[in-house]
């Protein structure tokens, strides 16, 4: 009968010893997050203009992402240029540019860090503004779409 007495409470120690552990907590997933900035936004011809991507991934700064490029383009041209940012300091990646032709512009930050990709856009204006160019998830492209579509049948 000790005996058994003896081994119920090791095994009431154990469990009571199982149940008093902290539970682990879950870690929440972090995001990369990419901040792009541009300075100016409107900018005149040969003005330096400078591309900034901050990458974050949950509170920590990204010095050492997998890829950070830089897509820019001449609205409605089909020719976009991509630059390739190597090192980043303080999460942050640069680029300086000069342009030697109005117009609109965009730039994308195309970063892949921590096995995830982000793509930001943006829209800047060196000297005179031209033609933007027109958002495909605009209802008026969906529609003329939708048209085009139907006039095929």
């Amino acid at each position: 009968m000790k005996k058994i007495t003896g081994m119920m409470f090791m095994l009431l120690g154990l469990v009571l010893t199982a149940c008093s552990q902290p539970e682990l907590e879950e870690e929440e997933p972090q995001f990369l997050d990419v901040n792009l900035t541009i300075t100016p936004e409107k900018a005149e011809v040969n003005e330096e203009v400078t591309f900034e991507a901050k990458v974050t991934y949950g509170e920590e700064k990204v010095n050492d992402a997998d890829e950070v490029k830089f897509e820019i383009w001449r609205a409605n041209e089909e020719n976009h240029e991509t630059t390739v940012v190597e090192k980043g300091v303080n999460g942050i990646y640069k680029l300086n540019k000069t342009f030697n032709e109005e117009g609109t512009y965009y730039v994308i930050s195309h970063v892949t860090a921590r096995s995830m990709h982000n793509m930001p856009k943006k829209e800047f204006i060196i000297g005179k503004p031209s033609e933007p160019e027109s958002d495909p998830n605009s209802s008026e492209n969906m529609e003329q779409d939708a048209e085009e579509e139907h006039n095929d049948h």
